[in-house]
């Protein structure tokens, strides 16, 4: 039986959503990592930020970020395909932890 990984994910909302679609945001995303296998062990927001460049005619992005374990890549490769095509995420990346 394979180790589980530990991955960490940042992703940026949109800065114009508001509190209430936020938070089901990341409770929808949350639960599709749960629901393919992941064990979130955190999940907060960070802070909102100026980006360096616009970013779909956005200025500054509300980033979150989410640590997990996973046995396999299903739970990252679910999130990584829905959050390319929920309007509500800017950009994505996911980072796999050394032991």
């Amino acid at each position: 039986m394979s180790k589980a990984a530990k991955y960490e994910i940042l992703y940026i909302i949109r800065p114009n959503i508001d509190e209430a679609e936020k938070t089901a945001l990341v409770e929808r995303f949350d639960t599709i990592l749960k629901d393919n296998g992941a064990e979130i062990t955190e999940s907060k927001d960070w802070s909102k930020r100026r980006f360096a460049y616009e970013i779909k005619d956005f200025h500054e992005g509300i980033y979150h970020i989410v640590k997990l374990t996973a046995n396999d890549a299903a739970a990252i490769n679910e999130f990584d395909r829905l959050s390319k095509i929920s309007s509500d995420i800017l950009r994505h990346m996911t980072t796999r932890e050394e032991d």
